[in-house]
């Protein structure tokens, strides 16, 4: 496997933001970006800190599920907001909806390639294998927020074909999907997703949600679903959108509607 020049130098290298991306830190290796990340934001860390790593070995997505990512096949990431008064904790879900829409528009940019979102959290290729996934965590005091972390890992050069991955659901990568050698695509990608980023959250304090661009992308739109909350209970129904928030709008099959504000979406007769 080829490895890029993914570096501190090279990321910042006339990298045109103002906030995101400024300050970097990239390891070898690390357990979990976010774990590191969330040290730093409780000791003061600024907004804007890009925290990457070459390898997590205890890579982790929602719902406890381990995330494999060989040293330099992936981009592996999490970055640091600190919203205040512009986001309230209930809304903390934007910052992840406008995260997921850079990273998206980033490998756009750089691939000619469409990942659709999967409700709450992961970009799926077209026949719905995950191509990379978002954990977001957040930190509460005084009923604001202190910090949000946005932890982001996609994809990009590793063949799933080839593993043993019980844990892992339905797996894909950029380079599966376009049949080459993708590693040099990850300096790019993550100086794209910064640029975004920040256009996306001055678009954020000037009052324009990701929310309409994010549903546009929805996978599943009137689809019949099952929706398995943090709690192990199912609602059935069909995708109706997301609303500002990114929660989850369900039509039941009497015509109730539900919303939902956290699960795990399975489509019905989906693995």
């Amino acid at each position: 496997m080829k490895t890029s020049n993914l570096s501190v130098e090279a990321i910042r290298s006339q990298l045109k933001t103002r906030i995101f991306g400024q300050q970097v830190i990239f390891v070898k290796q690390t357990g979990s970006t976010n774990t590191d990340l969330k040290e730093l934001a409780q000791h003061g860390a600024p907004e804007g800190l890009l925290y990457l790593a070459d390898e997590q070995l205890s890579g982790r997505g929602r719902l406890g599920r381990s995330w494999y990512a060989p040293s330099g096949s992936s981009l592996l990431m999490s970055l640091l907001f600190r919203p205040a008064q512009l986001v309230k904790p209930p809304q903390a879900q934007q910052l992840t909806m406008l995260s997921a829409l850079a990273l998206v528009e980033a490998i756009e940019l750089h691939t000619g390639l469409s990942p659709g979102l999967k409700w709450p959290n992961d970009l799926v290729w077209h026949d719905g294998k995950k191509l990379g996934g978002i954990l977001t965590e957040l930190d509460i005091q005084d009923n604001q927020l202190n910090w949000v972390i946005v932890g982001l890992g996609l994809n990009v050069n590793v063949d799933f074909m080839s593993q043993n991955l019980n844990d892992i659901q339905n797996p894909t990568s950029l380079s599966m999907i376009l049949g080459r050698d993708t590693s040099a695509l990850r300096l790019p990608i993550v100086q794209s997703f910064l640029v975004n980023v920040e256009q996306r959250y001055k678009a954020l304090r000037q009052g324009q949600s990701p929310h309409h661009a994010w549903a546009r992308r929805l996978v599943g739109l009137g689809q019949a679903v099952t929706v398995t909350s943090l709690d192990g209970s199912r609602q059935t129904g069909l995708i109706e959108g997301v609303d500002e928030d990114g929660a989850l709008l369900l039509k039941q099959a009497n015509g109730t509607p539900l919303t939902i504000l956290a699960g795990d979406v399975t489509l019905r007769g989906s693995a």
